[in-house]
């Protein structure tokens, strides 16, 4: 029996990588624009990287990670999520020393152990951003700006920004238990995830996907009636310039991320063609996460951009241009002529092949057809006497003979039709 790929895994082929290199290209071009730049970080840490920054009460923590140990015994873990491992450079590299506010972003594989569905796999893509050094409510509502666009860019419509604050470590405690007491009462009903959540991390029952705790959570009390002074100050800020920059969005106060480092804002882009699992991305302020994985007290913000759902909502939707490949068939034994062919396309700048395995006229348009190729290019023994070249339209099986002088003008006349 054949091998397959792992399950909740998948091979990326052509035409569809297309667009993820494309989309790559896209948004490291945009990303430099708003002042940022790359980090990659390795695919594995100590396994304490994501139980110290994403929580020890999480999902992804409790259920998910890929945790092994080494041969010498210490515990290494898949990067689930990279803001961790972000930070964690962050701190080692004292990036805070190079500048006040220091941008990075990444692109790249996470994994995760959970059930595989539309759009969400055990390695899957992400991009993001984060922001080290300010707690400027500008920051957010900038860095949420960028990706906007970057989607508007790639001609996305149907989009929306839900936002909210969860608030900081002087009133979210008050929130806290005012959301315990209101589960107490409902605790029969809550499933048996969100009955352990409710005594160690109740906001995260806010984001449970289970229909009975979804009806439950509806009337739970608003995290917005407890925001303090300085949290309902950076949230209306924040909205100011989400305005001045453009960007709709709507306040939903039923809004949490499923990890335990957020503060303050939070925000998710949501496609409505996902189903339930909805959000292409996420994020939201980390203001503490710095100094509890030991480094200086900073404040950060930061998303992450799930790139198997937004290739899923691109669909048939091109972010290439489809450039032709001419695959250039010599006639003959004789390979010099085809060869010399290909480098003078080739260093025009255009996609050549040689098919050099043809071993017929037939065999190698049978292959070319096969390849989806819009050209061939004839090049034998007779064409090399007479320094000419036969260039023939696949579509309708058209050929004619050109000099060979005039090849790259000539195909820039067939492409331009």
């Amino acid at each position: 029996m054949a091998i397959k790929a792992v399950k909740g895994t998948r091979d990326i082929l052509a035409p569809e990588i297309r667009n993820w290199t494309k989309y790559e290209e896209m948004a490291r071009k945009l990303f430099r624009r708003y002042g940022f730049e790359e980090i990659r970080t390795p695919i594995f840490e100590y396994s304490e990287v994501f139980s110290r920054g994403i929580g020890e009460d999480t999902d992804i923590v409790n259920k998910e990670m890929y945790t092994f140990t080494d041969r010498k015994g210490r515990s290494i873990t898949l990067r689930p999520e990279n803001t961790a491992s972000v930070v964690r450079s962050y701190i080692e590299h004292r990036m805070d020393l190079q500048a006040r506010v220091k941008r990075l972003f990444y692109i790249g594989p996470m994994f995760r152990y959970e059930r595989p569905q539309k759009g969400r796999y055990r390695q899957f893509y992400q991009t993001g951003a984060e922001v080290f050094g300010s707690s400027h409510p500008f920051v957010d509502a900038d860095t949420i700006e960028m990706v906007v666009r970057l989607l508007r860019d790639m001609g996305l419509t149907g989009l929306r920004v839900d936002i909210n604050s969860v608030g900081c470590r002087e009133c979210r405690p008050n929130y806290r238990k005012a959301l315990q007491d209101f589960l107490s009462g409902h605790r029969e009903v809550l499933c048996e995830d969100c009955k352990r959540r409710m005594d160690s991390n109740p906001l995260r029952v806010l984001d449970c996907k289970v229909p009975g705790c979804k009806t439950v959570v509806t009337d739970a009390p608003s995290i917005q009636d407890y925001l303090c002074e300085g949290c309902q100050g950076h949230q209306g800020q924040v909205f100011q310039f989400l305005d001045t920059l453009d960007v709709a969005y709507s306040l939903e106060p039923g809004l949490v991320r499923g990890l335990d480092y957020y503060t303050r804002t939070v925000f998710e882009v949501i496609s409505e063609g996902l189903g339930a699992q909805n959000a292409i991305l996420g994020g939201g302020r980390y203001d503490n996460l710095v100094k509890e994985l030991g480094g200086r007290d900073v404040p950060a913000f930061g998303w992450a951009l799930g790139m198997d759902r937004l290739m899923m909502v691109l669909g048939n939707r091109k972010l290439y241009t489809e450039e032709p490949t001419f695959y250039v068939l010599p006639i003959g034994n004789d390979l010099k002529y085809a060869v010399a062919t290909v480098a003078t396309l080739k260093n025009a700048g255009y996609h050549a092949v040689v098919l050099a395995e043809a071993n017929s006229l037939k065999s190698g348009l049978k292959q070319i057809n096969k390849a989806g190729g819009r050209f061939a290019i004839l090049a034998g023994e007779s064409e090399k006497e007479k320094s000419v070249l036969i260039l023939r339209d696949m579509g309708n099986s058209v050929q004619r003979e050109i000099p060979v002088g005039d090849l790259l003008k000539e195909i820039e006349n067939e492409i331009a039709k």
